[in-house]
């Protein structure tokens, strides 16, 4: 019987030509861009063999040629746009991978100043050319680019189209808008994207440091901002927004002195004295959160029921403190003696009354948990003492007190005394951006020590960006240790424009609790190297 030897295919025969294949792959692993175009342009000047790559083999080629050492291939965006053209001939369908990378070869440094709008077009018509949503990584190089060339306008114009397309900058964005839009000497702007920086991070980069200092140092920072303003309505917008800044532009006049500085332990700036704040979350996010906790409490709780409380607190809204019940009168009860501790719940209530001049806290319980101690006589007493005051609230049969704590503190914009995580899947559901925030600034954890009841307190202030209602601003850098005690802060301010020392921070208006300063050398003293070169006024140079 005759044997039929089967054929390899030979190049340009129907599927992926393996020898091509195979030398992207190996260029690929080695980061080889020179080898893998050598390969592709031999395999295409073949006009009886035409070549066959899947769409991945041509964004392989494409992140070659977008990762390329210019020094040792020289023009990549010339080869990755033949890629590209040849890509489109074949029928292979781009992804927004395919227009990122040729976007970013296109911008990278080195090419002509209108290569960045070739990229910039490129990345703007991929949903009409090709139905593709463009990503944080298709403006990024392109908001360099335009950095790079000090073109502002342009680099506004990426902006507004990721905005177009709800895609949000973050700090390396943030930092090349900031640095255009001060290089052009564009005050509002400027003023703009530390707003949106503030909003982006919570502290920033070295690199982004050098850029905000580099604003306050120009003659334009010096010229920007207004000598009078409504103090009253600085200090309102400050509440509304939770404490932290105004939004209401630059205030002061004159130049600005720029140190590099730590703060105390109480949250004082060790360089101007002024009180560091601490930030909560916009009124207005507040009670949208606390709308959105409602709403998922009726969805899962008798409707008449969770109804009924939230009438109730309508009345009832003068609370400084809001109490975990259960959680505390369990706490280290996994004994044999052990069980619900009342006399916990009791001490942690007294703790509040006396921080807060008598006044007594809301304590969440369960009516199960109320009817079995009422059985006890003492316990009676104590809650008959909790009720007259105000001081207790029990969810009916059915219910979970979660929601009911948890809402409350929210509403009421308070304190939450819990050592509750609150990572569960009711937490889960919320998925609020703001909720970790929210639970950094409300939540008070506890502990005993010989049955007094020691509250852990929420930090009193926020290593966050900051805005005085004097117009000075707190810039704290990221500290690797995560050692507050070590953190370095931009302390930038006109001259005479800080608040006395010793006024206590709020939180949404609401004054804070200061520990005893903690005696430290490298807390209480401003880094000696910036103390004597304290930045003030015009700007010699670039950073």
């Amino acid at each position: 019987m005759a044997t039929t030897t089967r054929r390899r295919p030979r190049r340009g025969s129907k599927g992926p030509n393996p020898d091509l294949s195979r030398t992207l792959t190996d260029c690929t692993r080695r980061g080889d861009a020179a080898a893998a175009m050598a390969a592709f342009d031999h395999a295409v000047s073949d006009p009886d063999a035409p070549i066959c790559l899947s769409a991945h083999q041509y964004n392989q080629l494409l992140h070659l040629l977008a990762t390329a050492d210019q020094s040792s291939f020289p023009s990549p965006a010339a080869a990755a746009r033949r890629v590209f053209s040849h890509m489109l001939q074949a029928g292979a369908p781009p992804s927004e991978a395919t227009i990122t990378n040729l976007a970013r070869v296109t911008a990278a440094p080195g090419n002509p100043a209108s290569a960045a709008d070739e990229a910039f077009e490129l990345v703007a018509t991929m949903k009409d050319k090709h139905g593709l949503t463009p990503r944080l990584r298709s403006y990024s190089p392109i908001l360099a680019a335009f950095r790079r060339a000090g073109d502002a306008s342009k680099a506004y114009a990426v902006e507004a189209h990721m905005a177009a397309a709800a895609v949000s900058p973050e700090e390396p964005d943030l930092a090349a808008l900031l640095d255009v839009s001060s290089t052009a000497g564009d005050a509002d702007k400027v003023y703009e994207y530390m707003h949106k920086l503030r909003q982006t991070v919570d502290c920033v980069s070295q690199e982004t440091a050098q850029v905000v200092q580099g604003w306050f140092r120009s003659d334009k920072a010096a010229m920007a901002g207004k000598a009078d303003w409504d103090a009253a309505q600085i200090k309102d917008a400050i509440v509304l927004n939770g404490g932290g800044c105004h939004r209401l532009g630059w205030l002061g006049t004159g130049p600005w002195t720029v140190q590099r500085v730590r703060a105390g332990a109480d949250g004082q700036c060790v360089g101007c004295k002024c009180r560091l704040a601490s930030v909560d979350i916009h009124m207005e996010e507040t009670q949208r959160f606390a709308d959105s906790v409602a709403a998922l409490a009726l969805e899962r709780e008798t409707k008449a029921n969770f109804s009924q409380f939230q009438e109730w607190l309508e009345e009832n809204k003068d609370y400084e403190a809001i109490v975990d019940g259960a959680n505390i009168a369990l706490y280290q009860q996994n004994f044999a003696e052990g069980g619900f501790s009342l006399t916990q719940l009791d001490a942690v209530v007294m703790e509040l009354r006396g921080r807060y001049h008598g006044k007594w806290p809301l304590v969440i319980l369960h009516n199960k948990r109320i009817a079995k101690l009422m059985e006890n006589s003492s316990n009676r007493h104590l809650i008959e003492t909790w009720r007259e005051n105000g001081a207790l609230y029990t969810t009916p049969s059915g219910s979970n007190d979660d929601w009911y704590w948890l809402y409350s503190a929210i509403k009421l914009n308070c304190l939450l005394v819990t050592n509750d995580e609150m990572r569960d899947h009711i937490f889960e559901l919320l998925g609020s951006s703001f909720f970790p925030k929210w639970k950094q600034r409300h939540r008070v954890k506890y502990t005993f020590n010989k049955g007094k009841a020691v509250l852990l307190m929420p930090p009193p202030y926020s290593s966050e960006i900051q805005e005085s209602e004097v117009g000075s601003w707190h810039v704290p850098m990221e500290e690797k240790s995560g050692d507050e005690r070590v953190r370095i802060w931009l302390c930038i301010g006109r001259t005479g424009t800080c608040k006395q020392p010793d006024e206590a921070p709020t939180t949404n208006g609401v004054a804070q609790e200061v520990p005893p300063i903690e005696a430290s050398n490298g807390v209480q003293q401003s880094l000696q190297e910036d103390k004597a070169e304290s930045i003030t006024g015009k700007r010699k140079g670039r950073d």
